[in-house]
């Protein structure tokens, strides 16, 4: 027998060394690779249907005050944000509504519907808005923004809150 086509000890282990310490490479690296990935592959819930009233429970003429939490995930960090708004019927028709975030436009605030004025009101900055939310009084820029709706056959009212932003 010649020596060249003989494996020594040394090279066996430096062999045996590389596979086990590869299969425990491997063994270990997929489930942290996988660890490490997971918050990119996860579905964005952002922007689903949020239900946040039902037409039986909405008296026409009286804006109907609501509020939901957002949760978003950001990576491994979990961020859960209220927000709210009214719901106000004009009429008997399911399509004659109006439904406005509680947000000034100025700076935030949650405005309240004050029966007696007939119109939103900022505690901040004495802002005044109409039922319809057009800017009546004070600093805000611009009326109070808009949530587009669907009701649903059994008068389920959905609202779809895209881009909305903690204040």
């Amino acid at each position: 027998m010649s020596g060249s086509n003989r494996v020594t000890r040394r090279d066996f282990i430096k062999v045996t060394t590389g596979a086990v310490g590869g299969l425990i490479t491997l063994v270990m690296g997929i489930p942290a690779l996988g660890y490490l990935i997971d918050p990119a592959l996860r579905e964005n819930k952002a922007g689903k249907p949020v239900m946040v009233g039902n037409l039986a429970d909405i008296p026409v003429g009286t804006p109907y005050h609501f509020s939901f939490t957002l949760t978003k995930v950001n990576g491994w960090e979990r961020t859960a944000s209220t927000f709210g708004g009214f719901i106000l019927r004009k009429t008997e028709d399911p399509k004659d509504i109006i439904i406005l975030s509680s947000r000034c436009t100025h700076l935030s605030c949650r405005v309240n519907w004050n029966e007696d004025a007939g119109a939103f009101l900022c505690p901040c900055h004495d802002a005044k808005f109409s039922p319809e939310g057009q800017v009546l009084d004070g600093p805000p820029p611009e009326p109070l923004r808009r949530f587009a709706y669907e009701v649903g056959a059994d008068g389920a009212i959905t609202i779809t809150p895209v881009e909305l932003k903690e204040g």
